[in-house]
């Protein structure tokens, strides 16, 4: 990882932190063995570890999507907006799950010891993962990467998301709370029964607006007016976003008119989740130059202005 990753224009460069103020380090990797609930961490300076979890609960929120929440190891607990894990499915058909599936983390609940997932059973692994119960072992590495960030200086920012997208921007909704700053949610969907995070956000003391492609409320044009609206009103001191690249193009676009910074999380298919297999790689445009960065270990949360939708 490298500051460029995280700083946006103006801001000096500095080491990335994680959550707790923490230099990241650049080498750690997975430990040898599985911490349980209740061990004691032997390396308790390591940034990244892998635990067996215990499910506490796996149900359905719609029709496409489910929550699962795991009670975890302390250390696992440490995780902050817009970091992932990488976990070991079950096998859905009696086949073995070759690799792990990176997920973002939908919330981290430190007074229950427990993470949350959001996610959507459509492949192998989150098919596998559906058919956990509670009480079920559940092996999970992280956190990994690098997360949101929040400037001091930012007192409003807006998010815009779309589909599972919403998981992954939903923590930035107890990030801001905690550091006082008002969020106003735009989020995306096909129809009203499928619209994500909804309840967290608002739970968070978040505005949100809901938009869908059932009523074409969710058209790009539309969208646009109540980005200039939130501009307009200085409630956008900051863009965040995920899961469409004609979201991410719009917000690109007027973060570039208006000079508002922002961030993207990006998603990719990985293999080993910590950057050694480079499966991960997406081209970025930095100082004008288009440049290779692995989403696993440099993001998977970007400088807004650097990404380049596909």
């Amino acid at each position: 990882m490298t500051a460029e990753m995280t700083a946006e224009p103006g801001h000096p460069s500095e080491e990335p932190k994680d959550g707790a103020g923490m230099s990241l380090d650049r080498n750690e990797n997975y430990t040898h063995s599985a911490l349980r609930i209740g061990d004691a961490d032997p390396y308790p300076e390591r940034r990244v570890g892998e635990f067996i979890g215990i499910v506490v609960s796996n149900n359905p929120v719609n029709d496409e999507y489910r929550h699962i929440i795991v009670k975890v190891h302390a250390y696992a607990l440490r995780a902050y907006a817009g970091q992932m894990f990488h976990l070991l499915c079950p096998s859905p058909d009696g086949a073995e799950v070759w690799m792990r599936r990176p997920m973002s983390v939908y919330r981290v609940d430190k007074a229950s010891s427990q993470i949350e997932f959001l996610y959507k059973a459509e492949g192998r692994g989150t098919r596998g993962m559906a058919t956990l119960n509670p009480g079920d072992e559940f092996n999970v590495a992280g956190p990994l990467g690098v997360g949101f960030r929040l400037d001091p200086a930012w007192r409003n920012i807006v998010v815009l998301g779309r589909g599972v997208g919403l998981a992954t921007l939903a923590p930035l909704s107890q990030l801001a709370a905690e550091h006082g700053v008002g969020v106003t949610a735009i989020l995306s969907a096909r129809n009203p029964d499928v619209v994500m995070s909804k309840e967290l956000f608002e739970g968070m003391g978040a505005r949100t607006i809901t938009v869908v492609d059932s009523d074409n409320s969710s058209a790009v044009e539309n969208v646009e007016k109540i980005l200039e609206g939130l501009i307009a009103d200085g409630r956008a001191d900051a863009f965040f976003t995920c899961g469409s690249n004609r979201l991410l193009k719009l917000m690109q676009r007027l973060g570039k008119q208006h000079d508002i910074p922002g961030q993207v999380a990006m998603e990719q298919i990985m293999v080993c989740g910590f950057g050694a297999c480079y499966v991960c790689v997406r081209t970025f445009e930095v100082d004008g130059k288009r440049v290779l960065k692995r989403v696993c270990r440099d993001g998977p949360v970007f400088n807004m202005r650097e990404a380049v939708a596909w």
